[in-house]
């Protein structure tokens, strides 16, 4: 706990200094265009090309800002999120994954995504999504396991080391490496070995 507490003064020191560097002016521009960005994503009236374009623009300001990631959890979008993943639209699911795994950056949401249903989503991408879409996935996998609890509820859950393996097994280069990488990151908990191994991922490995 204690190495956690500093990593996340750490990054906090970090994320601050270059927050105040920056001219205020531009942070308020930013923090209001979310605002806009994400009334839109979860309106149940918006298009799917509107969300589209909110996904897009809302990636692109939660890589890099750890308020606007906090701004755009605490604004409900997660839930608009996560149903975006459930579409037959492969960029918006695309663009979605990509929003949820900057969003797991911070430490606080990672587990708050898994109890909002993040996995079931993810193991049914592994399992039939787009190569770039599994390949999000599995990154995302590799980002939640961060957290040790988190590491045993995607380890029990039904099927989510088996598609990793899959994907370890039939998948292009960075599916592989990205699956790799979960399974990896899912290992350092001792009941997941077991599973890992009894996928049949060693003769693949």
């Amino acid at each position: 706990p204690n190495h956690a507490l500093r990593s996340l003064i750490l990054n906090f020191d970090h994320v601050s200094l270059k927050e105040s560097s920056r001219p205020r002016t531009q942070q308020e521009h930013s923090h209001s265009q979310s605002q806009a960005l994400i009334s839109t994503l979860v309106s149940q009236s918006s298009s799917n090309a509107s969300k589209l374009e909110s996904l897009t623009r809302l990636v692109r300001l939660t890589k890099r800002d750890s308020s606007i990631r906090r701004k755009v959890t605490e604004s409900g979008a997660v839930r608009a999120a996560l149903d975006c993943v459930d579409s037959c639209n492969q960029v918006l699911q695309e663009k979605s994954l990509s929003l949820l795994l900057n969003l797991s950056l911070e430490d606080d949401n990672k587990v708050g995504l898994v109890a909002d249903g993040v996995i079931r989503r993810i193991v049914t991408v592994l399992r039939v999504g787009s190569p770039d879409c599994k390949a999000i996935a599995a990154t995302l996998l590799t980002s939640l396991a961060v957290v040790e609890v988190n590491k045993a509820t995607i380890g029990s859950y039904p099927d989510a080391i088996s598609a990793l393996v899959s994907l370890l097994r039939v998948g292009n280069d960075r599916e592989r490496k990205e699956s790799a990488t979960a399974l990896y990151a899912l290992c350092s908990f001792p009941d997941n070995r077991k599973r890992v191994v009894d996928c049949g991922s060693v003769p693949i490995l």
